[in-house]
């Protein structure tokens, strides 16, 4: 995009005066960023708990198990379809009109999932929850980059990644105590009590931005760019769940990336493109972008791991394991404590490098469980491990919107919520695809623990490989959105 068009389309951008000539109060430092977190908490703990109700459904629905991963990756599908126009349709009708649509649509077809009676009708039910979850997640973050001041962004974040690291590990344990003592329909009903309680709170709480007139959709960018996400996120769930043959699943992944590939020469060439790749220039974007989608690939996979770990190989129950797996996740909470001041002694340079290398570190040492390993010492690693993560993501998203304007707010928060659906489902496919292929080199027909152990120390030196990214960062960069200093 060129100065002109940047400058036409600041002058077109409505700002928010929220975050200068009328700050937040104190309370509500915390309790808007809580409640743009409880939709992603809803999407998340969906999206997982479901994983262990598929059994149920299939025995229910008298269909083959293998047939119920239609119930994920349609899932997946729509909201790799979803994500790209969150950011338009953000501008376009008003942040908050567009959010409450959002989990309002969630929480239909949460209850639509609950009352089907065929696969079918569950599979639509849940490409509808996708594509309101695609929406509410990117949604989110811009009227949260509108209404947080700069110099409190990475406190903002640290609150709005408590979801993101609690959603995912509380899933499975919740999931397997409803199927247990209620049945698979309770898992999609849970929702609508936190749906509606949201929708009140946003409406309450949060400010009616307006949205940007005369902006106009980018169709060609729009359908080159879901196509390439919908055959990358596909193509590499089949490949590393064995939906599709190996061979028919590479051609969907080289489909994908024929698309992805597209829509950069497209955006190249359009006035207003769909997402804005011109934001890579912004220096700290950019290495936030690239770094964080390196540890993404390397750590996202790490609860499917642990899953495996513990209920094939140590033989416990879903519920226990799921609790165990939750461990992580209250650690995020002690770093929420300490993100601000680590950052503010330290700088976003130093903590980024020296966090990707105990994250890899950490999450290597996860895969040297065995049977003999004390529960305690799991208890511990776990604990360290979720503390670690949770302050490398915290710093990654307030350092990926530090110096973007405000204006490309929406462009910004679509370009990061399209990387991270993708990276998260290529994370989970790889890891998936990576062992299966160690257990045919080992010759193994079960997996065992030093299978996964060889997976896990794979991922954990991924995310270590992000540290050299960040080393192109200046030594003060990003120390605008906290309170403090940088050394």
């Amino acid at each position: 995009m060129g100065i002109k068009q940047r400058l036409d389309l600041a002058l077109e951008q409505p700002v928010a005066p929220a975050c200068s000539s009328d700050p937040p109060a104190t309370s509500d430092l915390w309790r808007i960023p809580m409640i743009i977190g409880c939709a992603l908490f809803m999407e998340l703990i969906d999206a997982t708990a479901v994983l262990t109700a598929l059994p149920q459904m299939a025995e229910e629905f008298t269909e083959p198990s293998v047939r119920m991963n239609l119930v994920v990756s349609l899932y997946l599908l729509a909201a790799a379809l979803f994500v790209p126009v969150s950011g338009w349709a953000a501008d376009r009708f008003g942040p908050r009109r567009v959010f409450v649509s959002a989990i309002a649509l969630f929480t239909v077809a949460s209850l639509a999932c609950a009352c089907s009676n065929s696969l079918l009708q569950l599979s639509l039910a849940r490409m509808f929850q996708g594509a309101a979850g695609a929406m509410m997640v990117p949604v989110g973050q811009v009227i949260l980059l509108r209404w947080s001041a700069r110099e409190n962004l990475l406190r903002a974040m640290s609150y709005l990644t408590i979801p993101a690291l609690i959603g995912p590990v509380l899933g499975p344990p919740l999931g397997g105590l409803l199927v247990t003592l209620l049945s698979w329909q309770w898992i999609f009903l849970v929702n609508l009590p936190i749906g509606i309680l949201g929708v009140w709170l946003v409406l309450r709480h949060i400010p009616d931005y307006p949205g940007l007139r005369g902006r106009p959709l980018d169709v060609p960018g729009l359908l080159l760019s879901a196509l390439g996400l919908a055959g990358l996120v596909f193509g590499c769930e089949a490949l590393g769940h064995g939906l599709l043959p190996p061979g028919w699943a590479l051609l969907v992944i080289a489909v994908g990336l024929l698309g992805a590939l597209g829509y950069v020469w497209q955006a190249r060439r359009a006035t207003h493109p769909l997402i804005e790749l011109s934001l890579l220039r912004i220096p700290t974007f950019a290495i936030a972008f690239w770094g964080g989608n390196v540890m993404r690939i390397g750590s996202a996979a790490q609860p499917f791991l642990l899953v495996l770990l513990f209920q094939l190989c140590f033989g416990l129950s879903p519920l226990q394991a799921g609790l165990l797996s939750f461990i992580g996740g209250a650690g995020a909470f002690v770093m929420k404590l300490l993100a601000v001041r680590i950052v503010s002694r330290f700088g976003f340079k130093r903590t980024l490098i020296a966090n990707a290398l105990l994250t890899g570190l950490t999450l290597a040492a996860t895969g040297l469980f065995d049977l003999s390993t004390p529960y305690w010492v799991i208890v511990l690693a776990l604990f360290v491990s979720g503390v670690i993560r949770s302050l490398q993501f915290s710093t990654l998203g307030a350092l990926t919107y530090a110096d973007v304007p405000r204006e490309q707010s929406s462009g910004a928060s679509s370009l990061s919520a399209m990387s991270i659906q993708l990276t998260m489902s290529v994370s989970v496919g790889l890891a998936a695809a990576a062992l299966n292929l160690i257990m045919t080199v080992r010759g193994h027909a079960d997996v065992t623990q030093g299978d996964v152990a060889w997976v896990m120390c794979l991922a954990g030196g991924l995310c270590m490989v992000s540290a050299p990214i960040y080393r192109r960062l200046a030594a003060g960069a990003g120390s605008g959105v906290f309170v403090g200093r940088s050394d």
